[in-house]
């Protein structure tokens, strides 16, 4: 067998692998948010449900945050100082939408959050189906326009030199060292 059976995440040499694959995290993460709001989660056994619950918890609080972060403070300045013409404009329309979406989407997290904290502590709790399905497709909605044109963008127009700066600003996030001799 040839194939991995682990889900193993790009090298921050790769900053916007590593965001895609963050991408990824995400809606698997909705898609076990989405299974605890239906009738999945009352099949489950309850070690199941709080085991699930803590997993999404634990990514929304913390790694997705830091997504955003590296979105904000580096890939979206980076890219507004590199963007010229047509690029510049696509950036300077995208760029107000995305940060207003990171508002909204914590906006909706506050609302998840305690309701996940409640699963997690194994109380007979529910999360609310209509904040997970608005959280999930606003998400959806936010990935898909980093997808299709920021992170194109940045392929496109940053050197070598710009994507470790990026890759670095990402990892000292995460404080993950930065690898010998790189």
């Amino acid at each position: 067998m040839n194939a991995s059976l682990f889900d193993t995440a790009p090298d921050f040499d790769q900053p916007i692998a590593v965001l895609k694959h963050c991408h990824d995290r995400i809606r698997k993460q909705l898609r076990t948010m989405q299974q605890l709001a239906g009738p999945a989660a009352h099949e489950a056994g309850a070690e199941e449900v709080q085991q699930a619950a803590t997993a999404v918890l634990r990514y929304f609080s913390k790694a997705a945050h830091q997504h955003h972060e590296d979105e904000e403070q580096n890939l979206l300045p980076m890219l507004a100082e590199t963007a010229a013409d047509a690029d510049a404009a696509l950036l300077e329309r995208l760029t107000p939408e995305i940060l207003q979406e990171h508002r909204q989407m914590d906006a909706v997290w506050q609302r998840l959050q305690p309701q996940l904290a409640a699963l997690a502590g194994g109380a007979a709790a529910t999360l609310n189906p209509a904040d997970v399905k608005l959280y999930q497709d606003m998400y959806l909605g936010h990935m898909d326009k980093e997808e299709s044109h920021i992170a194109p963008m940045a392929k496109r127009l940053f050197s070598p030199a710009q994507m470790q700066t990026l890759g670095n600003a990402m990892r000292a996030r995460r404080g993950i060292a930065h690898p010998e001799g790189a």
